[in-house]
């Protein structure tokens, strides 16, 4: 506990990370006063009561969690930043397939990467129409339009106010990537998630205030499953490299092989959540297609419900095969074994024992495809895990923090903005050890490059 709190100190005495820390915490606080913002025209209690009354086993609590609780009050926020997500993963897939994407995300550098920037803005706006009218539709269909208030202009003063603020929360979180501390975008969709966490807590230990000893077993689980998903996250296979002689002036070098350190990491978790969502947005489809059609469909009924609630143990099945399938496929699109075997090359650099060229490529397609088994087992298991804790008695609410999306956006977030902080105190250290004289014993333990 001392450690920490001088940490703390040491983070409060640097002062531009003093400055950022102090700039993101306002930009989130503005972020949150926004979710909070109703819009015109909406009567808040009958949008809550159409939306489950905070209900989290249908797509309105997943889009409500993602929001901080903004989806269901109908806040000028209450797309939040998902709109400009799919835009996001929308070029993301694009890339994969068109070549003029594809020419973007790997050869233009820097201009490339400015043209994809200006082209997901512009997708995110014309996604935030498409989800916004939707959205409106739905809060008609629950009866929760001010009667004195025309249609039209319900839905077009709204889709304008729901486009501006998904564009204002756009511009809050690029603000504080180059102003504050951590990935602006994912701290803020962190910030929707965590801010159910301290509700769905309470209620938990006021359900269990009874058993105490279950609820503190419930937290050591808790705990547990975020260690492991630590480890999982920060988890890589690392090939080993090792580089040609290089000819310097009129002779050639090679650096000692006791020197040599750098190595190929190959994540565990190539994937990231993607899987997950798109597992998801999967399994809560056919109710969405029962509801827009308008059908009774009786007969369906029970098994279209039974996809839809994540809870269910039909649900937890096959959503696990759909994320352990989506993680090997995905991992095959974002993962170019023949792109690194090519760098390799034009490094000179070479696997020990591994020829140059298409034995690189098929030897790290190898290690890729034997460390995401293992990878996809853990995404699936995380996948189910929310399920595995309503069966023994969790609350849905607090459930939802022991896995999925929930519980890896907020450790993946969590370790990048950790990780960023120290290299801010890592750099105050080294300016020590720099006028002390012993950085060069320092700089001898460094591991080498990455890919």
């Amino acid at each position: 506990m001392k450690k920490f709190i001088t940490t703390l100190q040491n983070i409060w005495k640097i002062e531009e990370l003093r400055k950022r820390l102090i700039f993101t915490i306002i930009m989130i606080a503005v972020f949150r006063f926004g979710a909070h913002v109703l819009l015109p025209g909406v009567d808040k209690s009958a949008l809550e009561a159409a939306a489950g009354g905070g209900n989290t086993a249908d797509i309105f609590g997943l889009l409500n969690a993602f929001t901080g609780g903004a989806f269901s009050r109908a806040s000028v926020l209450a797309l939040g930043i998902m709109p400009y997500i799919t835009a996001s993963i929308i070029i993301q897939l694009l890339g994969f397939g068109v070549p003029y994407f594809q020419r973007l995300q790997q050869k233009e550098g820097e201009s490339g990467r400015k043209k994809l920037t200006q082209i997901t803005r512009a997708l995110t706006i014309a996604v935030t129409v498409v989800q916004g009218s939707a959205y409106l539709t739905f809060i008609k269909s629950a009866g929760a339009i001010d009667p004195n208030l025309s249609e039209s202009i319900f839905f077009g003063a709204n889709i304008v106010i729901l486009s501006t603020g998904t564009i204002f929360a756009m511009w809050l979180g690029e603000r504080i990537t180059d102003r504050g501390v951590g990935n602006g975008i994912s701290l803020l969709i962190m910030i929707g998630i965590i801010a159910a966490l301290p509700g769905a807590f309470f209620a938990e230990l006021q359900q269990q205030s009874g058993a105490l000893l279950v609820f503190v077993i419930e937290l050591l689980v808790f705990f547990a499953i975020i260690m492991a998903s630590v480890l999982i996250i920060q988890a890589v296979r690392r090939i080993p490299l090792q580089y040609a002689k290089r000819m310097v002036g009129r002779g050639s070098s090679q650096m000692p092989a006791s020197n040599v350190r750098d190595y190929l990491p190959v994540k565990v978790n190539a994937a990231g959540v993607m899987p997950i969502i798109f597992a998801q947005a999967l399994m809560f489809l056919p109710a969405q297609i029962a509801q827009f059609s308008g059908a009774d469909a009786a007969s369906s009924s029970g098994f279209v419900r039974a996809l839809s609630d994540p809870f269910s143990l039909p649900s937890s099945i096959i959503a696990f095969f759909l994320v352990v399938v989506f993680t090997f496929f995905y991992t095959a699109l974002t993962v170019n074994p023949k792109q690194h075997a090519e760098f390799l090359k034009r490094q000179n650099a070479f696997i020990p024992g591994i020829k140059p060229g298409k034995s690189t490529a098929d030897f790290i397609d190898t290690i890729t495809s034997r460390v995401t088994l293992p990878g996809s087992i853990f995404l699936g298991l995380i996948t189910i895990l929310p399920a595995v804790a309503v069966f023994f008695g969790v609350n849905q609410a607090f459930a939802l923090f022991f896995g999925g999306t929930s519980l890896l956006i907020l450790v993946g977030v969590a370790l990048d903005t950790m990780q960023q902080i120290n290299s801010y105190l890592i750099m105050r250290k080294y300016d020590g050890l720099i006028k002390s004289g012993k950085m060069m014993s320092r700089t001898g333990m460094q591991v080498g490059n990455t890919l």
